[in-house]
């Protein structure tokens, strides 16, 4: 008999837009993977990408980075700080070795949920079919 492998997913999701679109998927009964775990923070612009590397090393096999639109910002500016940041992350994650399928950044409003419950599910699909994380500890 073999397990099936669901993997572990890491979102961090900003507390002013994508936060409150993940709690209205919630409300709203709308499905999306129970393995992601989201990590709440007041800005996707706050987002280091060290914090990313950290959850590969963890044992994430996926992480998300979702944040306000632009026009949208909290603080004006954060989303935009956000996307800089990701770009970055995305050249180091290459150099290190890290697939890029294991890596997402999206936009998604508060008024978004069923974008919320479609992007988690789409990436928890994706991560699937590359499997298991080879970066990380498991605990």
């Amino acid at each position: 008999m073999s397990v099936k492998f669901e993997p572990k997913i890491v979102c961090f999701a900003c507390n002013w837009c994508s936060y409150p679109a993940a709690d209205g998927a919630g409300i709203n009964r709308m499905q999306y993977p129970s393995n992601i775990r989201i990590v709440r923070v007041m800005c996707g612009g706050r987002i280091n990408p060290a914090f990313v590397l950290k959850a590969f090393e963890l044992g994430a096999d996926g992480v998300l980075v979702t944040t306000c639109h632009f026009e949208d910002c909290h603080y004006l500016f954060g989303a935009r700080r956000a996307k800089d940041n990701y770009d970055k992350l995305v050249k180091l994650t290459n150099l290190l070795g890290i697939e890029q399928k294991r890596l997402r950044h999206e936009m998604i409003s508060a008024a978004e949920s069923p974008k919320f419950a479609k992007v988690m599910r789409e990436f928890t699909e994706g991560v699937k079919k590359i499997g298991k994380s080879p970066y990380g500890i498991r605990k």
